[in-house]
This record gives C-alpha cells, structure tokens and sequence, in this order.
C-alpha cells in the first residue's frame, strides 16, 4: 500500500462544520488528525485565514498527512503527541475557537496488517497507536493474568464471555501459539464456539479492548475532554465523535457535568451547580449518519456527534 495516501472516509464531516461553524480567521484544533480529511474540511471553512492545528501520535498519520495537506502551508501546523496532552502541545498558540475529536481507531489503521489491528488478514499483536511507546498486545498479554485480562475484556469489550475467553487466550500464550492477530481471533472463536450465526466475529469485542488497554483510551478520552474544555476559547464549541457505547457514554456524562443545573434555595433565588468551565449543549439530541453515509461508510454507521460551547467567564 502507498503509505503517501490514505483509505480513511472522515465521518458526519457535514455535522461537524455545522457544530463547529469554522470561519475566516479562526483558530481550530483537531485532536485526532488522522487522514486529514476534517482537518482539510476545517481549512477549507476558515479560508483564507484560519489557522488549522491537528494532534495524533501515530508517526505513520503524522507524515503521510502533513503531506497531503502541504499546498495550505503555514495555516496548517502538526503537533506529534496525545490529544489529552493537547494544554502541553498547544502551549504558546492561541486558544481555539472550535477543537474536534474523533476517536477510536483509523480505516489506515485497520487497513495495515503489521499494525495489528484487525484479524481480517494476519499481522502482529501490536494494536499501538504510537508503535514508538508503550507496550504491545502481546507483551502486555505476557505480563497480565488471568483476571486482569477477563476484566479488561469485560469493562472495555463489554465481552459476556470474558473468563472463558481470559483462559484460552493465556492458555494459547503459555503454549507459544499466539503467532499473530488470526492466531488470537482463532482462539477467541474457539474459546466461544464459533460463529452461532452472528454477523460479527466472536473476536471483535475482544480486540477492541485489546487495543482500548494498550492505548490506554479511556483515561486519554477522560483526560482530553476536561484539556479541550480548559483550552477553549469562551463561546468555543468542542465537537466530538464516539463509535461505541464506552465512548459516547463518558462524552455524555463529562458534558452533562460541565453543563450543570440550576438548584433552587430554601431562601429564594436559584445556584448552578456544576464543573467548571462552564458549558452548554449546542444541540438537544446526538447526532448520527444518514442512510446515505452510513450505506456507503461503514464505519460511519455507529458514530455518534455531539457538540458543547464554553459559557463566557462570569
């Protein structure tokens, strides 16, 4: 594959400039750059002045993005790390007037065997999203026992089967047959029986939370939506995008959290109680594909978008 060009169909793109309104001479900052194609959209709408920064930490993403994204030259500036991190990345810039996350895992990801990301075609148990840092699936499975994996399993796979699927799969490392990414999928398969006529592999749950762990997604998520919050710019808007429930769930309560209520006093009056900064939803309900882009992205079929803006300083 042309490591210059990239496979990845960026979701909801519509519903995120409308979310985010982008406008000449903003500044924008996308968290999960990726293959660009929202950052290229965030350009396009702040033409001809609007400064683009864009955050991932895979080096692969970095490189073959920045290329395709040379002709909008200094209006457009990479920043290699975590999107939790961004306070640290950002420090010296000015604050956004609209900051994107798009989480999960990249089609260019999936799509590279030796990332070790998907078992539809034979790759190394790695799942790293900055292959430079931290440990790979399979070394973090040679480290783990046999309740720390049927937890991770079950808390971020949501796996049911999660003991009998822990012991298989630990069973199958300590007999060296853990050779790749079809050998593990095998062995979870197995582990559950086989298909029973599911449309999705008995694997799929499992590899993510594979992946989720090594990345340590959630706290990252947790942490970068509190950093997004603090940085904005008051009346900036974040903009976010979950593929599964874990995700959207922890997007739904952080905001609800920064969003607060109004708390009637015994003495008259009322008080908001919430975290601060302060924020509010732009839109009353969460936004999802349309039948046309899910039909023809699949990945875009469980995106869900949601949109908050920073309150002004009171």
């Amino acid at each position: 594959m042309n490591t210059s060009q990239t496979t990845h169909r960026s979701v909801l793109l519509d519903e995120v400039l409308e979310g985010l309104c982008p406008r000449p001479g903003g500044v924008y900052l996308d968290g999960t750059l990726g293959g660009g194609g929202h950052t290229r959209a965030l350009l396009e709408a702040s033409a001809p002045d609007g400064k683009v920064f864009g955050i991932d930490q895979d080096p692969d993403a970095l490189r073959r993005t920045c290329a395709l994204l040379e002709p909008y030259g200094d209006r457009f500036q990479a920043l290699r790390g975590n999107f939790r991190h961004m306070e640290e990345l950002m420090e010296g810039q000015p604050a956004p007037d609209g900051i994107l996350l798009d989480i999960g895992v990249s089609s260019d990801q999936l799509d590279r065997p030796e990332r070790g990301f998907s078992f539809m075609q034979d790759g190394p148990l790695d799942m790293r999203m900055n292959p430079e840092q931290g440990l790979s699936v399979l070394e973090w499975l040679q480290q783990c026992d046999e309740k720390e994996l049927a937890d991770t399993l079950y808390h971020w796979g949501e796996e049911r089967q999660s003991r009998r699927i822990a012991r298989a799969i630990l069973q199958a490392r300590d007999a060296g047959e853990l050779s790749g990414t079809l050998s593990l999928a095998s062995c979870i398969e197995r582990a559950v029986g086989g298909r029973k006529g599911s449309r999705i592999h008995p694997a799929t749950r499992s590899f993510q939370a594979l992946r989720m762990a090594v990345n340590e997604e959630m706290p990252s998520l947790e942490e970068g939506l509190e950093a997004a919050m603090r940085l904005l710019k008051p009346e900036g808007r974040l903009a976010v995008i979950s593929f599964h429930s874990l995700e959207d769930r922890c997007v739904k309560q952080c905001f609800r959290r920064h969003e607060g209520r109004e708390e009637s006093l015994m003495q008259g009056g009322s008080v908001w109680r919430g975290e601060l900064p302060r924020m509010r939803s732009v839109w009353r309900k969460v936004r999802s594909a349309t039948e046309e882009e899910a039909a023809s992205n699949p990945r875009a079929r469980s995106a869900k978008l949601r949109v908050i803006q920073k309150e002004p300083a009171a």
